[in-house]
């Protein structure tokens, strides 16, 4: 049985000899982390459609610039990130996320809402750098070594954006709170 990575180097080389019909099973395996990531990256559902199809096609133009030493989603994952900072660098305006990042609250409905409200709005004020750590972590559940991966930065400087990060989310959401009293 091959390895993830494996199947994903596999179907490479075979759309490089050729065979484009061998990128539909990449595009299928990694489309929904990788929307999920845009989202909450540019905050539109439209937008991170664009941004998820974009990075698809770009991968699929450059798949001759790919290192099968790497892991594909490592790779398709830096080209999503660039295509997200190219559509949010476009704008030039601060366009508001859309409700979409969601904290996992067992409240009743109205309490949910103020609080996933307030989780979001925190998130939105890091920096990109933090934003960027905390969406791969808490959201698409990538280790501390995946996220190393596919940022390329070190695994210590990884952890280090994310415990300040948290110190900011905490800090953000205990003012939050202490303001709401």
């Amino acid at each position: 049985m091959l390895e993830p990575d494996d199947e994903d180097v596999q179907c490479v080389a075979r759309c490089l000899r050729g065979d484009t019909s061998a990128f539909e099973p990449l595009v299928l395996k990694h489309q929904r982390v990788l929307f999920s990531v845009a989202l909450r990256l540019v905050g539109n559902y439209e937008d991170a459609r664009d941004v998820t199809q974009n990075a698809f096609i770009r991968a699929f133009e450059r798949l001759d610039t790919f290192d099968p030493a790497r892991k594909f989603f490592s790779w398709i994952y830096r080209i999503a990130v660039n295509e997200s900072l190219n559509l949010r660098r476009g704008r030039r305006v601060q366009e508001p996320l859309e409700p979409t990042l969601e904290a996992p609250a067992q409240r009743d409905g109205v309490e949910a809402a103020e609080l996933s409200e307030r989780v979001r709005e925190a998130i939105v004020a890091l920096t990109p750098e933090q934003r960027e750590v905390v969406v791969l972590k808490y959201f698409a559940e990538m280790s501390y070594e995946e996220i190393s991966d596919a940022l390329g930065l070190p695994e210590k400087t990884v952890k280090s954006r994310l415990f300040t990060a948290r110190q900011q989310l905490g800090a953000r959401l205990t003012m939050h709170a202490a303001n709401a009293s």
